[in-house]
């Protein structure tokens, strides 16, 4: 079949957990931010899962790109997988080890002394979700995208009932009188974990995924291939350090946000902004949905003679859809912004500015694909490391200064600027025949319709959607124009 059309459908089989299954679960950021009325509470979730996204890059060390680079140049040996996941297995135990038994010191060092609880369960969360890591890999690799897709979907519905029945159900019962018959619910909910809920709602659902995928983990235990694993980390481990300078680049604005602002706003402000940053997801689940299908068939595509079009073609049509869903969510803010609580929209000002960041992200992906498939991966890590000082110095400057607003100009400017060095060193190492002037026009077209269209105002709030939803519609027709002749490709 056309290889367009299969990442497409690839894409979409792992939207299906990704983009519809993670819709669901952000649409836990309501439950939490109208009934944690309070941005300081819904602050410490975004604190947290801040720190997670780091961790779990440390846990799972490139080992998924590995795997399939390995397996991909070693007609999938069985010895690859199995290496693998004793890697991660050994990695994840020594981390709960010393997590669990100094989890008292770590929670006294991020002020929350009464809390060493949270620091136990984000510990358990974050090495399940290494151990399953692998094995979600290998589904990709084989492109068992269905099981892939049910296996999301049913850790993110778990943790939705979870929420549901610990926030929605418990905490209500607890604050409200309820009919006698729903009295046993506020047995359930301690106020002294209150926002705490969420983590345990979240360590339930990565406890049952590693249930039911036993049979693809249990698949990979066995004695590691010794030599294999040497040359396997001095693969990912330049990735390594690559994701934790890219997790500097997403999560150290809101880290920084409760250490450079006053102490009496700081929490106010980063649980601010943590829900307004939810506000991009559309643009976040669709790049995170492309990834996992892009990364192994643009592998399984680099032997072919018409690769290079080919990945040009498709990240021509990657900025198309990611401009679309910019100018989507933002001339539909006006009923978007009941997301999140009454008292958090004091922030939407950065929802355009991070969904621009985000788009610029999933451009640089793209890019990165040269120095994986020529093995530098080197490359990616000078690249993230110079976006984590640009993204360290603004928000050193601009945080104090501007608060929120500062972080999410930092964002933007880091990924941009990765970006931007990405393409200029990938044309001189691997050449690819990227679409530059349509690269730069979409982004720059919506942005440009985005600002007509916000001087639509003082119109009932129905005739104002549908005049900015007609700016849609035009922005599609203009693509339809535009790509009228599109290039064929050859078939496999």
């Amino acid at each position: 079949m056309n290889p367009l059309k299969k990442l497409a459908g690839q894409t979409a089989i792992y939207g299906l957990s990704t983009i519809i299954g993670r819709l669901l679960n952000y649409l836990l950021v309501p439950l939490w931010t109208y009934r944690f009325a309070n941005p300081a509470d819904f602050g410490v979730t975004t604190e947290f899962y801040a720190y997670t996204t780091f961790l779990n890059v440390m846990l799972t060390y490139g080992m998924e790109t590995a795997l399939f680079n390995f397996s991909a140049k070693n007609d999938r040996n069985p010895a690859v997988y199995r290496t693998a996941v004793f890697s991660l297995l050994l990695t994840s135990a020594l981390f709960l080890t010393g997590m669990i038994a100094n989890a008292q010191s770590i929670a006294d060092f991020l002020r929350y002394p009464n809390n060493a609880n949270y620091v136990i369960w984000m510990s358990w969360i974050i090495g399940l979700d290494a151990l399953t890591a692998v094995p979600f890999a290998r589904l990709r690799e084989q492109q068992r995208a269905k099981r892939f897709a049910v296996l999301k979907t049913l850790n993110i519905l778990i943790n939705i009932i979870g929420n549901l029945f610990f926030i929605g159900l418990c905490k209500w019962a607890y604050d409200s009188d309820v009919p006698e018959w729903l009295e046993w619910a506020a047995q359930f909910y301690d106020p002294n974990i209150g926002i705490g809920y969420v983590f345990i709602a979240n360590l339930i659902a990565s406890a049952l995924t590693l249930v039911l995928l036993l049979p693809e983990f249990l698949d990979g235990l066995g004695w590691p291939d010794f030599p294999l694993w040497k040359r396997m980390l001095v693969y990912a481990l330049p990735l390594l350090v690559a994701g934790l300078a890219g997790m500097v680049n997403e999560t150290m604005s809101r880290i920084l946000l409760k250490y450079l602002l006053p102490v009496e706003s700081a929490m106010q402000a980063l649980g601010v902004y943590g829900a307004c940053y939810k506000m991009s997801i559309l643009m976040t689940l669709f790049i995170q949905a492309f990834r996992y299908a892009a990364e192994p068939f643009f592998f399984s595509l680099y032997k072919q003679s018409d690769a290079r079009e080919l990945y040009a073609l498709v990240m021509r049509w990657f900025v198309i859809a990611c401009s679309l869903i910019f100018l989507g969510v933002m001339e539909n803010i006006a009923w978007v912004k009941y997301f999140v609580g009454e008292n958090y929209r004091s922030g939407l000002g950065v929802v355009p500015i991070l969904l621009m960041a985000n788009l610029c992200l999933g451009i640089f992906f793209n890019l990165s694909i040269w120095y994986k498939l020529t093995e530098q991966t080197r490359f990616g890590t000078y690249l993230t490391v110079w976006g984590s000082i640009v993204t360290l110095s603004l928000d050193f400057y601009s945080i104090p200064r501007w608060g929120y607003m500062g972080s999410a100009w930092a964002t933007l400017f880091c990924y941009g600027s990765m970006a931007v060095l990405s393409y200029l060193i990938g044309q001189k190492y691997y050449k690819i025949p990227y679409d530059l002037k349509r690269m730069i026009a979409y982004p720059l077209i919506v942005v440009a319709i985005f600002l007509w269209g916000a001087k639509i105002q003082g119109l009932p709030v129905a005739w104002e959607l549908a005049l900015k939803n007609g700016l849609v519609v035009l922005f599609i027709g203009l693509v339809f124009w535009l790509e009228r002749k599109p290039k064929r490709l050859k078939t496999t």
